[in-house]
Order: C-alpha cells, then structure tokens, then sequence
C-alpha cells in the first residue's frame, strides 16, 4: 500500500509540474548583447603633387612647354591605383595631380603625347610629410628618356 500510495503521489507531482508550463508560455533567455564597436572610416592623409621634367642634359623644367607629353601618371605599388594629371594643357609645365593622392610609394612616369617624338622615365619616391616642398606640394621631377 505504501509502494502505490508513493507512485501516485510521484505520478501526480509529475502532472503537475508538466501541466504547469503551457506552450503559450514565454521563457525568456537573457541575451548577450553584442555591440559593435563603429569602426570609423579614417581618410588617409592626402598631398598635392606637382610634375616637372628633367631634360637629357639634366636640367629640371618645371615651367614652359614644347614637349611632346601626354600627362603623368602615378601607380600606387601597394594597391596599383593610379592617378592622373588633370585634362587641361598637356604640354605645359607644371602639371598637378588631379586629385590629392594619398600617402605611399609609387611610380611615377610621364606619358607619351600624340607625336610620339618624346620618351619618359619612371621614377619611384614615396609621398609623405617628408617630402612637401616650400611651395606646399611634393614635386615629382620625370626623366626625358629621349627625344627627336
């Protein structure tokens, strides 16, 4: 007698604690909230850079014009982007970046105009604090390779 009155007592115990939760009932689990931290998009700092030449006897030209030039061009050699002079007056000396470019190392080369009858180098400096020059901007000087 006590056997059955323990298993229908352990039975109805049983009832009730399973009857207690209904499916509509709501367990709510504290959550770990996970914040991001906002990275804040950082501009590189930026410098003006101004392109002249350096003609076969070695004289550096950062005015005038008469050459047979096309532009200039620098490639970042980190990220192979690269920045153009601006479209206006190809032929005449200084020419500027058309946008800022930012800090790094590239390689600097002159392009070639329609004639053809001008060559240019590639030169490879870095642009930093460093190498601002009185005037504010870093100049790039570009080697004449050859000419006709």
């Amino acid at each position: 007698m006590k056997k059955s009155i323990f298993t229908v007592a352990a039975a109805v115990g049983l009832l009730a604690v399973t009857t207690s939760f209904s499916s509509t009932d709501i367990v709510e689990v504290p959550s770990k909230a996970c914040t991001e931290v906002s990275v804040k998009e950082t501009k590189a700092k930026t410098y003006p850079v101004r392109y002249g030449l350096i003609s076969l006897n070695g004289t550096k030209i950062l005015s005038g014009s008469g050459y047979d030039l096309g532009g200039f061009v620098a490639k970042n050699t980190a990220t192979g982007d690269e920045y153009f002079t601006s479209q206006y007056n190809y032929r005449a000396l200084p020419q500027y970046s058309e946008e800022d470019l930012p800090e790094g190392t590239y390689e600097f080369s002159g392009i070639q105009g329609q004639g053809g009858w001008v060559g240019y180098g590639t030169v490879i400096a870095t642009i930093s604090d460093e190498n601002i020059d009185d005037d504010g901007y870093i100049t790039i000087y570009i080697p004449v390779t050859w000419e006709e």
